[in-house]
């Protein structure tokens, strides 16, 4: 078992302590520490929580042997960096840094110190992204050709003018690092790694804030193309869809956190003029918020490494840092 405290407990780090609960055999939350804890008392008291006044308590506490950051992006890489020589397992909500420099850092403190890093990409657990994984490899889709998708949302009305979330610095390239992010990290789980963006960007709605309106072009290094588009001053909407050489599948609805369904559609190789009606594929419910906590808690009760210096977490800054490049050169960004 691993006993972790949640640090930031705002209204995302309450959606994990609950989401893990107090029956998991892996992972339990014993311990917050937040810059307002008057306002995360009543929830701490309700979930049996104990207050540590701050970070660096935390990290010193014998009785703590990890970390769950639900904190500001650029907070992160101090964080990481000072859990790892702390000797604490840490798990960071995304991204992992706002710069590659910051993400590799983060990556490799925790590959020097032995101590598991995780980060919050809850859509691998998707059992719908597996099985779209799945067929990748076993060859049912063919060669992936093309992948796009969107991370819609109303995210710029939530919080008022001078929140951090409205800051450009914590929220580089828009609804990116919010949302965007997650789609990113989809796409290399199925396609591989990124070469090239063309990215543009806008402020459309409001006077102050972040941008709302974000949208680029992807070249994979296995020769697929891609779009992404994040708008963050819409209604709520998200969708994944796959294109190969012998069928494409889609993910797509409002709510995300909950279990996805998959649809499918192939080509009929002895009659391919014959339009092929899509079939629905559903999954048994999972959460995937607690999914990603056990597999994290699974690896750091081995002393595994999750996050590696060079792995898909700092390839996904990667990408984000050519996004930002591309929409201030306004043209396309090789990485």
């Amino acid at each position: 078992m691993i006993s972790a405290a949640i640090i930031g407990l705002g209204s995302w780090g309450q959606h994990l302590v609950r989401c893990v609960g107090p029956d998991s055999q892996l992972i339990r939350f014993t311990a917050f520490a937040t810059r307002t804890p008057d306002k995360a008392r009543d929830f701490a008291a309700a979930h049996g929580l104990r207050q540590i006044d701050s970070y660096e308590a935390a990290l010193a506490d014998p009785e703590i042997d990890a970390v769950v950051l639900a904190t500001p992006h650029r907070q992160h890489t101090g964080q990481i960096v000072a859990a790892a020589a702390a000797g604490k397992h840490v798990f960071t909500e995304k991204p992992l840094g706002v710069s590659v420099e910051e993400a590799q850092r983060a990556a490799q403190a925790c590959a020097d110190a032995g101590v598991t890093l995780g980060v919050g990409y809850n859509w691998r657990f998707q059992p719908a992204l597996q099985a779209i994984h799945r067929m990748i490899e076993d060859g049912t889709l063919g060669r992936v050709l093309h992948l796009e998708g969107n991370f819609c949302g109303p995210s710029a009305y939530r919080f008022p003018q001078g929140h951090w979330r409205h800051d450009r610095a914590e929220g580089p390239a828009g609804g990116m690092t919010g949302r965007g992010v997650h789609v990113v990290d989809a796409m290399l789980y199925l396609a591989g790694p990124i070469e090239q963006v063309t990215a543009q960007s806008y402020r459309l709605v409001q006077d102050f804030g972040m941008d709302d309106t974000t949208s680029m072009l992807l070249r994979f290094a296995s020769g697929a193309t891609g779009y992404l588009g994040t708008v963050i001053a819409t209604a709520e909407t998200w969708r994944m869809q796959v294109f190969g050489s012998k069928a494409w599948v889609s993910v797509g609805d409002v709510e995300h956190l909950t279990t996805w369904d998959l649809t499918v559609c192939r080509i009929d190789p002895d009659n391919v003029t014959v339009k092929q009606r899509p079939e629905v594929i559903t999954f048994q419910k999972t959460g995937t918020e607690r999914a990603e906590l056990e597999h994290f808690a699974e690896h750091a009760l081995g002393r595994q490494a999750l996050a590696r210096p060079g792995g898909d977490a700092v390839h996904n800054v990667e990408v984000l840092e050519a996004i930002m490049a591309s929409i201030q050169s306004q043209g396309p960004v090789r990485i």
